[in-house]
């Protein structure tokens, strides 16, 4: 299983982006995707998850801000910045719990894309 994510770049603060991930190879089902982000010195924290259900969590310092989605068709999940402020400046990673078959779930990363909001 691989997850590519895509839809980084450079905005100025006030800005939107929209970041895209795709999961492909072979999988039974996929539960759980989100995304999480590293900024240079910090530890991976949560920005927001989705079930295949649809309930989502976000962190707190996101929430109003940010929304992630999904379509399970696709096998995608996405995340839509708006309001973007310096301090979300961060590699952002997407993750993804595949049950590869009906008794064997893995936790699966993309390559991290980089985000930069400047002020």
């Amino acid at each position: 299983v691989q997850l590519q994510a895509s839809g980084g770049g450079l905005v100025q603060a006030g800005g939107s982006l929209r970041l895209s991930c795709a999961a492909s190879g072979s999988m039974f089902a996929i539960n759980a995707m989100g995304w999480y982000r590293q900024a240079p010195g910090k530890q991976r924290e949560l920005v927001a998850t989705i079930t295949r259900g649809g309930v989502t969590n976000y962190a707190d310092s996101v929430k109003g801000r940010f929304t992630v989605s999904r379509d399970n068709a696709k096998n995608a999940v996405y995340l839509q910045m708006n309001s973007l402020k310096p301090e979300d400046t961060a590699v952002y990673f997407c993750n993804a719990d595949v049950a590869v078959t009906v008794l064997r779930r893995y936790n699966y990363w993309g390559q991290g894309i980089l985000v930069t909001v400047s002020s």
